[in-house]
């Protein structure tokens, strides 16, 4: 016979109602010490609960529905899994659905998702922000994170970019550099334009003038990167640093480098964004500042409980900060950093870490 919530309860010596909240992570916490021995006796029992049963009595079915606008993006999987693990630990369950891109085929799915009485949507680098009122008119939950395609940030979680293109420049500014050039995201992107930001707002903090002859747009695309650094290399002046927004146009930077005859980075650092799988792989390995997508994917599922455990339909937009990871690139031209001193390390130097979040 399936071990009952009223044995659990007697087992654990707590109430049912206890019982209950331990396991569904209610808005009215218990005990960690007791929840944990709870979590402990309903596994070794093999409690399982009634979700049948669950969903009639509280109208919850503790499944969420997450919407993804692609699924072969090189930092969805890191989120779902960050989401995916936060449910699991309330036991929710999730549905994905990836909508290629397509608004109408993503507003079929959202109907689809409440037809099914889910409890909430995450809605995972959607463009669809007029979303919100079909889920408002359903007075379901919904949070959106990573790419926010509108001015409307509420029920958000995102990635400073300011402060993380601070963190790149400072990093380079540091190691003495006062000639450093930028390599942006195309127009449109808040990526692009928050970036772009944190690299003004760094070089006025080192008392570094901003010239407009030291940024080029890119694509995001590696060919991007290589042109834009081949136009900053055959400057009289050439730059002696570039920072890059994301890690495959400061791939492309190396490579024009490397076919202009300099060294990288003895003779120009660079520095990339997002921390993809090539900066640890690419030779010169790539000093770069992380996306935390799982981070994100975290925040967001626990944003999502927040709002049904609170019953409110709004919460303010919370941010999470990246970390910078010091590779071979951007090396020091003063010496005073041995570029061994990078390659000592097996596992990359984290510094100025600050995955931290603020509301």
């Amino acid at each position: 016979m399936p071990v009952t919530l009223h044995e659990l309860a007697r087992a654990a010596g707590v109430s049912v109602a206890t019982a209950s909240r331990a396991l569904t992570g209610s808005s009215h916490p218990v005990n960690e010490a007791t929840k944990q021995r709870i979590l402990t006796l309903a596994e070794t029992m093999g409690y399982k609960p009634n979700l049948i049963a669950r969903g009639l009595r509280t109208e919850r079915t503790a499944t969420v529905g997450i919407i993804v606008d692609s699924i072969v993006s090189p930092f969805t999987p890191l989120i779902i899994r960050g989401i995916q693990d936060y449910l699991q630990e309330y036991h929710y369950f999730s549905v994905i659905i990836n909508t290629d891109r397509d608004p109408a085929f993503e507003s079929r799915a959202i109907d689809d998702l409440i037809g099914r009485s889910i409890d909430g949507v995450v809605h995972v680098e959607s463009r669809m922000r007029g979303a919100n009122a079909v889920l408002d008119l359903a007075s379901k939950p919904y949070v959106f994170v990573h790419r926010l395609f509108s001015r409307d940030d509420r029920n958000s979680v995102s990635v400073d970019d300011n402060y993380g293109a601070c963190l790149a420049v400072d990093h380079l500014a540091q190691l003495g550099h006062r000639r450093i050039a930028y390599i942006g995201g195309p127009g449109g992107w808040d990526a692009s334009a928050n970036r772009l930001a944190g690299y003004k707002d760094a070089l006025a903090k080192w008392d570094l003038e901003y010239s407009a002859d030291l940024v080029r747009e890119g694509n995001w695309e590696l060919q991007s990167g290589f042109a834009s650094a081949r136009y900053f290399l055959r400057e009289t002046q050439r730059p002696t640093a570039i920072f890059a927004a994301n890690d495959l146009m400061a791939l492309g930077a190396i490579y024009a480098s490397q076919d202009a005859g300099l060294h990288v980075p003895d003779d120009v650092a660079v520095v990339g964004y997002d921390d993809r799988e090539i900066a640890a792989l690419s030779r010169p390995t790539i000093t770069t500042v992380t996306l935390p997508c799982y981070s994100m994917g975290q925040a967001s599922a626990r944003l999502l409980l927040d709002l049904l455990n609170k019953n409110t339909e709004s919460s303010p937009a919370v941010v999470i900060r990246g970390t910078l990871i010091v590779r071979e690139s951007s090396g020091d031209p003063a010496g005073r950093i041995p570029l061994e001193h990078y390659r000592s390390h097996t596992t990359p130097q984290r510094l100025l870490a600050d995955e931290s979040v603020k509301g």
